[in-house]
């Protein structure tokens, strides 16, 4: 079975949720007409399908190969990339000026679902592309846009990030990659670094190397990180390419999963040094690359919910095809699996999940576009200290979501999930990445904790319970039994999510240990209230619209199902993660070093 994307669930969290309707009407986002809309998804989802889609198992079984310095990709990801930007989807959310779309990300987020469900190893070619897109639009000069910029949104270069070292993972301040100033004003660029995604491939002319370093006189530790672009080929002042650079891949590795994206070792300087420009001001590199980072977590995230996605359609229709076992109820003979009550509750849990991840995720895709274009300069910043909010969340709980919806999905087929050639496993296998690189579940959750609630006393974080209680209060009045169910637990998980908030707030100087304990259940609590916040909005709107007579019965009535759902088995767990996160530190640091 291949990918059909949920064209019909994707418009209607954006229209009903995320509030197309005031995106379009921001400055510069009136091209993002519904019917606009409409058009690119259905383009997208018929492209993904029929292009994408059909490489995701040959990319599995032969992966991309390192040979004498280059990397060839998997049979057919070549032409399928060409096909890719010559149809401008590199340049969806780019802007016009260097030849994208110019439409909002809100659009473009569903597109970037589709791209990452029908193939999540080649979609990370454009998904590191767009980080260095981005990057460069807000730290680059007028010449390096000008150099660079067309040839990323065209798809004819594609872009890498490359923080991680040998010795520095997650701890940038142990980069030992060094830059040294020429005459010229540009620099040689000294060092190894690994785990670069797309770091060398076949399927662009050139690849533009973001490249973290320290400078001669640079000052220890994170401070002292500069940002340069370093190409796989120099670019003439015409723009035509030039010299080969001195930036080679010595080796790919060889992974659990995403088997057919080349996760490149790159060595710059073996043979005198690689060519590089400085971007932005020296020693304010991490600055910009957390631009990257921040495009690339929220990217992460969407990832997670898209492989979920797969994974759960493969499921359901596995289920609706094996046939075992007779209907509790009675049946003559034996019935598709899908009739037994925990094959229903498994598949309603991936169903669930899937849906609150989605949801949050685009709403907060909302909230981007707002911080870009509202005319309103304290509408802007409002918007961006949510959205900045929910980062962490989008991409840690989204992508800790797809763990177990993948996993659910292995065990809904039984014995046969564990064979390769069923398929299943691929997606268990693919999803094991995504809660670790762009920065582990633990890491986001550090900034949950640290930058997004402890610094502004849970400012934020408190908003958003308040808009929690209010939907709780619309979903309570209702007269549906449904809707009410719902209420209860938004409730309760509403209080869970205050309770931990303060606790956070009032700990962090005192008892930082104790607060950190709980980071990651912090983060995971959040991603359920604030999932099963959008699915109790879901709710509320699809009971609205049966009983106006509106829109499509079926499809409401599996909305108000699936938040009904989502409440009673994935809300219910909300208290069960306060305990843990404000009475569970002791026993997190019990243990001396040694009794481990």
């Amino acid at each position: 079975m291949s990918y059909v994307a949920p064209i019909k669930d994707m418009l209607f969290v954006m229209n009903e949720l995320a509030g197309l309707n005031e995106v379009n009407a921001l400055p510069g986002c009136e091209d993002a007409t519904p019917e606009t809309v409409e058009a690119v998804l259905e383009e997208n989802a018929r492209f993904t399908s029929e292009v994408i889609a059909p490489l995701n198992w040959a990319g599995d079984q032969e992966p991309s190969y390192w040979k004498d310095g280059q990397v060839f990709t998997t049979k057919g990801f070549k032409e399928a990339f060409k096909m890719f930007a010559e149809a401008g989807w590199q340049g969806v959310q780019h802007p016009t000026e260097f030849g994208g779309q110019g439409l909002p990300k809100l659009v473009a987020t569903p597109c970037i679902e589709m791209l990452h469900a029908a193939n999540l190893s080649f979609a990370l070619c454009p998904l590191l592309s767009d980080g260095a897109i981005e990057a460069l639009l807000t730290a680059g000069s007028d010449a390096d846009k000008a150099t660079y910029l067309e040839n990323l949104v065209s798809g004819k270069w594609t872009g890498t990030m490359n923080l991680t070292e040998p010795q520095a993972g997650s701890d940038l301040a142990a980069v030992r990659t060094r830059a040294e100033p020429l005459p010229d004003g540009t620099y040689k660029v000294f060092g190894t670094k690994i785990f670069i995604t797309y770091g060398e491939h076949d399927m662009a002319e050139n690849i533009v190397h973001l490249v973290l370093a320290r400078t001669p006189d640079a000052p220890e530790g994170v401070k002292g990180i500069s940002l340069f672009i370093v190409p796989k080929f120099l670019v003439n002042a015409d723009g035509s390419l030039g010299a080969r650079n001195d930036a080679h891949c010595v080796s790919i590795e060889h992974k659990l999963g995403i088997k057919a994206s080349p996760t490149c070792v790159l060595q710059f300087g073996d043979n005198g040094g690689a060519i590089g420009t400085l971007v932005g001001e020296e020693n304010r590199g991490l600055e910009y690359m957390f631009i990257m980072m921040n495009a690339a977590r929220f990217g992460v995230g969407m990832q997670g919910i898209a492989v979920a996605e797969r994974a759960y359609q493969k499921a359901v229709s596995y289920a609706k095809d094996r046939v075992q076992s007779r209907d509790l109820a009675g049946s003559p003979g034996p019935v598709a699996i899908i009739n037994h009550p925990d094959v229903r509750r498994m598949l309603m849990s991936m169903r669930a999940q899937i849906e609150g991840a989605r949801a949050l995720a685009y709403v907060a895709a909302a909230m981007s576009d707002k911080a870009h274009h509202a005319a309103d300069e304290a509408v802007r910043k409002q918007n961006q200290a949510a959205y900045e909010f929910l980062v962490p969340i989008v991409k840690g709980w989204s992508t800790e979501m797809s763990l177990n919806v993948t996993s659910t999905g292995v065990q809904v087929h039984g014995g046969m999930g564990f064979i390769e050639e069923t398929g299943a496993a691929q997606y268990y296998r693919d999803a094991q990445i995504l809660t670790i690189y762009e920065g582990t579940t633990a890491i986001q959750a550090n900034d949950l904790v640290g930058r997004k609630t402890s610094r502004d006393a849970g400012a934020v974080a408190k908003h958003f319970i308040a808009q929690v209680r209010a939907t709780q209060a619309e979903l309570a009045a209702s007269s549906n039994a449904d809707l009410q169910a719902i209420a209860k637990q938004l409730a309760l998980g509403a209080t869970a999510l205050e309770d931990v908030v303060n606790f956070v707030v009032a700990n962090f100087k005192s008892d930082i240990k104790a607060v950190f304990s709980g980071s990651v259940p912090y983060l995971k609590l959040a991603g359920v209230v604030l999932g099963g916040w959008q699915l109790g909005r879901a709710a509320l709107i699809a009971e609205k619209l049966n009983a106006a007579g509106e829109g499509d019965s079926s499809f409401n009535q599996t909305k108000m199902a699936t938040a009904r759902f989502f409440a009673d088995h994935i809300l219910t767990t909300s208290f069960g993660l306060r305990s843990s996160i404000v009475e569970g530190a002791a026993g997190v640091l019990a243990l001396s070093v040694d009794q481990f």
